[in-house]
């Protein structure tokens, strides 16, 4: 079975509130109709009232269950601006920027998810990712164990892929163009827990090079190396249940035969289900080939790192990646304990 319907009827139980800046772009108004009539929560859409309603009237789609809200004219603006302004105070930020930065939608549903108004926040249908992740990057604080934060994308097939895992996490594929050995470490640890969170099956974690445990003293095989190391010892420090293991080549990660035949062994050799890649060329370039070529659904980029749950999606997302990334998000905002009974 694969990931979504996992996702939605989780929600059913534990229903969420997921905000979306971007109200009026029908994507967002088609996602947000699946997400009210699937009883997953309550979608809150931002903008002007009046476009919004005319947008869904060009739909035919109802907006009953959903709440339009347009920051300019919300009661909690006032709030909002001198509590950023407060947050920003010592990052050199001017007199009138808060009240600026507030009309702008994505700034005002960070802050929105920041207060806990809502559970999650998708973003981005309609903007760059550098607007997209600007406000939540500025207001939403990182996890106390995490010191970078990046992106992930979940790949997920309707059936399963010659043993491939039904769903395969990647990252970073939105974020750090050329992250350091520490911050792959940091990326591989926060991009497993999400995977568990969301499966509950145990991360096999592969840090890919174009080399599988190599002498090679390259600069680029070295820091997938260190990468590994580094992941192991943040891993068992924390007690995080997971398997890490690097450097590998891909198809040593993913197929056990090729795994065997490159004498690659471990637990993590031929079954990995969370991909870690030496930079964002390679991660965006790779999951957008399987995309094309393989036809599996995409959802994200799920921000990791952070300690709200938030998606930035492509500009180019379809309405039902939007509501897959929703679903992402909208499920990481539940307790683990509500959703398997263990921490």
């Amino acid at each position: 079975m694969s990931l979504l319907p996992k996702l939605v009827e989780r929600l059913q139980r534990h229903p969420k509130r997921i905000v979306f800046p971007e109200g009026a772009d029908p994507r967002i108004l088609q996602a947000a109709r699946q997400w009210v009539t699937r009883r997953m929560g309550a979608p809150i859409l931002l903008g002007e009232r009046a476009r919004i309603k005319e947008a869904a009237a060009l739909l035919d789609l109802s907006l009953t269950g959903m709440r339009l809200l347009d920051p300019a004219r919300s009661e909690d603006f006032e709030g909002f601006v001198t509590q950023f302004e407060a947050l920003r105070r010592d990052k050199g930020l001017k007199p009138g920027e808060a009240r600026t930065a507030l009309r702008d939608n994505n700034y005002f549903a960070a802050m929105m998810l920041a207060a806990g108004q809502v559970d999650a926040l998708v973003s981005g249908a309609t903007v760059s990712a550098s607007s997209a992740l600007r406000p939540l990057f500025q207001i939403i604080p990182r996890l106390e164990h995490v010191t970078t934060a990046s992106s992930l994308m979940i790949l997920d097939w309707d059936e399963p892929q010659g043993g491939v895992a039904t769903s395969l996490f990647l990252a970073d594929c939105g974020v750090i163009p050329d992250p350091t050995a520490e911050q792959l470490a940091d990326i591989a640890i926060a991009t497993a827990m999400i995977a568990r969170h969301l499966t509950n099956e145990l991360p096999r974690v592969a840090l890919l090079s174009y080399a599988s445990k190599s002498t090679a003293d390259h600069p680029a095989v070295v820091k997938m190396r260190t990468a590994t190391e580094l992941a192991r010892a943040k891993a068992l420090s924390a007690a995080l249940p997971m398997e890490i293991d690097g450097e590998l080549q891909v198809d040593a990660a993913l197929d056990p035969h090729v795994a065997e035949a490159k004498q690659v062994a471990g637990a993590v050799a031929g079954r990995a289900n969370v991909l870690i890649f030496p930079d964002l060329a390679s991660a965006n370039i790779g999951f957008k080939l399987v995309q094309v070529l393989a036809g599996a659904n995409t959802f994200g980029q799920i921000i990791t790192g952070l300690s709200r749950p938030a998606a930035e999606i492509s500009r180019g997302a379809s309405a039902h990646d939007v509501f897959g990334a929703a679903a992402v998000v909208g499920c990481q905002a539940i307790d683990r304990r509500l959703l398997y009974g263990t921490p």
